[in-house]
């Protein structure tokens, strides 16, 4: 099967988020941030454990005070992801739950007061070994570079990215990524490709305030489509007005869609027209609902008749050709003599995918399957 990707990812350095290696060739992390209020520790811990369960590589969580910071410990406590604390301003919340163990401080060196807070934090930092995420932001630029740009371009994100890694690289730290988000497309892209030039590490991707589920998707399949294409991008998070749970999938099909990380299900299924033998579109929904839990890489098509049915199942681990009443079924690229009821196709179909991912799974090392 044609199953390997063409891309040739760009160099950077390496460093980690608790367990989870950024940069360096690794497996590009999926991330996303809670939407609860940080102080509601319940809600947050709740939140976080569904996006772990969906796969989520990194958690994000915004600690805008010290109440929140007092919250995070708690939370952090009853959590197993990886943690990024998202601080805007305040060295001190920074210092705070460096104490309490977060695993990456998201806050941008130059906004956090005079050289002795900013010394004081990445001190912190070297001391635990907690790496730093700079975030620029399009649509929070520094006032002096907006007088001097007039608007947000790629050539104002790139100087505010670059002084606060002036910053770092002054005070001899390394271990930091930058991000460059803009919510327009072509802004975001073309800064990324301009950062990409200047510095070594890592580098988080996203379209910022992508928007809902639908537009947003597109939205960042469009523009991380083309940067990772480039080999650009060590980790991302996918921005969207909707239930995080979302981002975390919505990420991974991105990375599947270009063959770069392989984790669940790929369903390969027609849109249907006249000719279907049964009813494609309600299959592959219930299918997807039923095997959300699945991790293991596994290509699986979903043909309603014999028109494009034989050839994608060739290569597919499991494939379904629509026939009269009754279905074709293969396995491993070969045609079964074993034949679907088209009453009954999710049940049996489910039955087989789950049969293949318990004997995948019996020769793989959990901790592989998802990479």
């Amino acid at each position: 099967m044609y199953n390997e990707s063409p891309i040739i990812r760009r160099k950077s350095s390496r460093i980690y988020v608790g367990d989870v290696p950024i940069g360096d060739g690794a497996p590009i992390a999926v991330q996303s941030m809670t939407n609860t209020r940080t102080t509601d520790v319940a809600a947050t811990v709740a939140q976080i454990k569904a996006l772990e369960n969906v796969g989520a590589d990194i958690v994000r969580v915004s600690v805008p005070t010290m109440d929140a910071a007092e919250a995070f410990k708690l939370i952090k406590q009853q959590t197993n992801v990886p943690l990024v604390a998202d601080i805007h301003f305040d060295y001190r919340i920074a210092l705070k739950v460096a104490e309490y163990g977060v695993d990456c401080l998201r806050i941008n060196p130059g906004n956090i007061g005079n050289e002795e807070r900013i010394r004081s934090v990445v001190e912190c930092a070297r001391d635990k070994n907690i790496p730093i995420r700079i975030g620029v932001n399009g649509g929070s630029l520094e006032k002096e570079l907006m007088d001097k740009y007039k608007e947000p371009t790629p050539e104002a994100l790139l100087e505010s990215a670059m002084r606060h890694v002036d910053i770092l690289d002054r005070l001899n730290f390394d271990q930091f990524k930058v991000s460059v988000k803009a919510s327009d497309v072509f802004l975001a892209v073309e800064s990324y490709r301009l950062l990409a030039k200047q510095i070594v590490q890592p580098l988080h991707l996203g379209i910022t305030e992508a928007g809902g589920a639908r537009a947003g998707s597109v939205k960042s399949a469009v523009g991380l489509g083309m940067l990772l294409a480039d080999g650009i991008g060590d980790t991302l998070r996918i921005s969207l007005a909707a239930d995080p749970v979302e981002e975390i999938k919505v990420g991974f099909d991105i990375l599947k869609s270009l063959r770069i990380r392989s984790r669940g299900i790929n369903f390969i299924a027609c849109p249907s027209c006249s000719r279907q033998e049964f009813d494609v579109i309600s299959t592959v929904n219930e299918l997807e609902q039923r095997l959300e839990d699945v991790v293991t890489p596994m290509d699986v098509s979903i043909i309603g008749c014999v028109v494009n049915g034989p050839g994608e199942a060739l290569i597919s681990d499991i494939g379904l050709t629509g026939g009269n009443r009754m279905s074709g079924y293969y396995k491993d690229g070969v045609r079964q003599k074993e034949r679907f009821d088209n009453n009954n196709i999710v049940d049996q179909l489910e039955a087989k995918i789950r049969a293949k991912v318990a004997m995948s799974e019996s020769r793989i090392p959990a901790q592989d399957v998802t990479k």
